[in-house]
């Protein structure tokens, strides 16, 4: 693929993994735009909004490089609740109690940005992920073995995910983080044009 430099706006090295998947060169530059977290939005508004934000604080210092930018939510649609990155343990097993033997979304939104050119690409992409029931005990085990305070919805399918999730219906690279084939896709339809 022929790609201006490309600059992952991303401090986590569940993206960065990914993306060396792909078997392109790329640069991290994490980004310091807040995330916003608004009601009013759907999860899937809230991922392109909270990845576009970030891809453009990082594009406007390297205008010429292409940005990729990502955000992921983990969503109880029945419920309507949206689960972020938890604030302590304590809310992370809150939040995995509340998760456990029911099925959630995950959402990641992406961004492509290229500032000077003025090109962007948005897309998201949405996984169900099933939770096995789980005891109080479980979920504490589990949260012994996981740094869960940087990972929306307090887990990581990577990491000891077989103890907590029954079955994943869509995009594993998704519920990682950032969903890989969708993204292959878009990075040829850009290098293309």
């Amino acid at each position: 693929m022929k790609l201006p430099p490309l600059i992952l706006a991303s401090a986590s090295p569940r993206r960065a993994e990914l993306l060396h998947a792909l078997g392109v060169e790329f640069q991290v530059v994490a980004s310091d735009a807040p995330e916003i977290h608004d009601e009013q939005l759907t999860a899937w508004e809230m991922a392109l909004i909270n990845a576009r934000r970030k891809a453009c604080a990082v594009a406007k210092k390297f205008p010429d490089a292409l940005v990729l930018s990502a955000d992921t939510l983990v969503y109880l649609d029945r419920e309507a609740k949206l689960f972020g990155k938890p604030t302590d343990l304590a809310d992370a097993h809150r939040m995995l109690t509340e998760l456990q033997g029911k099925t959630h979304a995950v959402i990641t939104g992406v961004c492509l940005l290229e500032q000077r050119t003025h090109k962007q690409r948005m897309f998201a992409e949405w996984t169900d992920v099933s939770f096995h029931p789980l005891s109080a005990k479980q979920i504490k085990d589990y949260l012994a073995l996981v740094n869960p305070t940087d990972k929306a919805g307090a887990y990581a399918i990577q990491e000891h995910g077989e103890r907590i999730v029954e079955k994943i219906s869509g995009s594993y690279s998704n519920v990682v983080g950032l969903p890989i084939e969708l993204l292959r896709e878009e990075m040829a339809a850009w290098a293309a044009r």
